[in-house]
């Protein structure tokens, strides 16, 4: 089974009042998705974000927004260099390869000795 995990791309500190506490200290993360398997580790394009208070340690969700946090918000994303979407086999798909194709090449090699197939 394939475990994913959330790789932290971008961190921002913002100076807008947090909702909940009135404190300015919150935090803006955005993540992406990786994916790890047995055979291939994956980068997706799926990008989150989280904006926590520092002070409350209450999550921000967008409903509660302030005009503010939208904003900047906004401008962080414009920011945002995610890496780019990629699959990168391990060594174990490589060695299963090619594993599978000298077991190809071998049965060819038999049939082709004990006169099955002509050619």
């Amino acid at each position: 089974m394939a475990k994913e995990k959330l790789v932290v791309i971008k961190e921002a500190d913002l100076t807008n009042n947090c909702p909940e506490c009135f404190n300015q200290e919150i935090k803006l993360t955005f993540y992406q998705r990786h994916t790890y398997g047995r055979l291939y580790d994956r980068t997706t394009k799926d990008i989150t974000h989280e904006i926590k208070c520092k002070k409350c340690d209450s999550i921000i969700y967008p409903v509660s927004w302030t005009e503010d946090i939208e904003r900047v918000f906004d401008y962080y994303q414009k920011m945002l260099a995610p890496d780019r979407p990629v699959i990168r086999f391990t060594s174990l798909f490589y060695i299963l390869t090619l594993l599978l194709v000298v077991v190809v090449v071998a049965a060819g090699v038999y049939i082709f000795l004990e006169g099955i197939i002509e050619f």
